[in-house]
């Protein structure tokens, strides 16, 4: 019976088993608050990313196929770190996705690269983020079962999006010459996720549109939408002042990244190939969260 596990149930993790779960017999998600009542065909385990219990054990050794999207933290991989022991000795797995970011190549001043460029320096933002990866890749190596490793790039969809951003007020257009951000629609990420599965993929492989872009060009192409004007543009020295260091290190590093081998080898047709598809597709459908 194919059964998959999704280690951190979160937005790409809903959004590919409303696409694709039918896929499996069984799916079983975990939450730190799983809601009891309902979430669709989905049963839910909690798990505090420490302590994991009996339940998530169980589901573990049922798996024949596992989806990570839990992040890694300053002490590491949460899920290795309860569960390693439990995924090593899993008798049904046969497939391994990480869900990784395009944050692990750091800064190339603007080139074109690709899944061969280098990643960042074990001190450097993003550096749990490929000790994760390489850990991840080690245990699939000692039992023979294959790890995709999915470097997504900044992501977008459904209830989170530039519109939603302009309606409360948090959108900005910040100016930084020559600075481009790589995207991918969340259906896209979900298009990778059962590409992966159907061909038992292993290696690692970037999921981002063909079109890196200034960041506030999508804010701009979403307001002129809503009939909005768009937020004033604002120097890196302004923003300093007044958005947080989370929201100012995006604008730290920058690669175009290229999604030859998502095409090529998991034979993806982005549904989305640039941010003007997919927000002009949100407007359309509307813009709100997703169920």
């Amino acid at each position: 019976m194919p059964t998959l596990v999704c280690l951190g149930l979160g937005y790409c993790a809903r959004f590919y088993v409303t696409e694709f779960g039918s896929r499996f017999e069984r799916v079983v998600g975990t939450s730190r608050t799983p809601d009891k009542k309902t979430n669709g065909p989905t049963a839910l385990v909690a798990f505090d990313g420490i302590h994991p219990s009996p339940e998530l054990r169980q589901a573990v050794a049922e798996a024949t196929h596992l989806l990570i999207s839990a992040a890694p933290g300053e002490a590491g991989d949460p899920v290795l770190a309860a569960l390693a022991g439990d995924i090593a000795a899993a008798p049904k797995l046969q497939s391994i996705f990480y869900l990784s970011s395009l944050g692990v190549y750091g800064d190339h001043g603007g080139a074109w690269i690709d899944e061969t460029a280098p990643t960042v320096s074990p001190h450097a933002r993003g550096a749990a983020r490929i000790e994760a990866e390489r850990a991840w890749q080690a245990l699939g190596g000692r039992r023979n079962t294959p790890v995709a490793i999915l470097r997504l790039a900044g992501i977008y969809g459904p209830g989170q999006n530039a519109f939603v951003r302009l309606m409360a007020g948090r959108a900005h257009r910040i100016t930084k010459p020559d600075h481009v951000f790589n995207r991918i629609h969340v259906a896209d990420i979900a298009q990778a996720i059962d590409a992966a599965f159907a061909r038992r993929f292993g290696g690692i492989v970037n999921v981002t549109d063909g079109e890196p872009a200034p960041p506030g060009d999508p804010i701009e192409f979403a307001a002129k939408l809503l009939g909005l004007a768009p937020p004033p543009v604002l120097s890196l020295d302004e923003a300093r002042r007044t958005l947080s260091p989370f929201l100012l290190s995006f604008y730290d590093g920058c690669a175009r990244v290229r999604n030859d081998k998502l095409r090529r080898e998991l034979g993806v047709t982005l549904r989305y190939p640039d941010y003007r598809a997919g927000l002009q597709a949100l407007f359309d459908e509307g813009f709100e969260a997703r169920d």
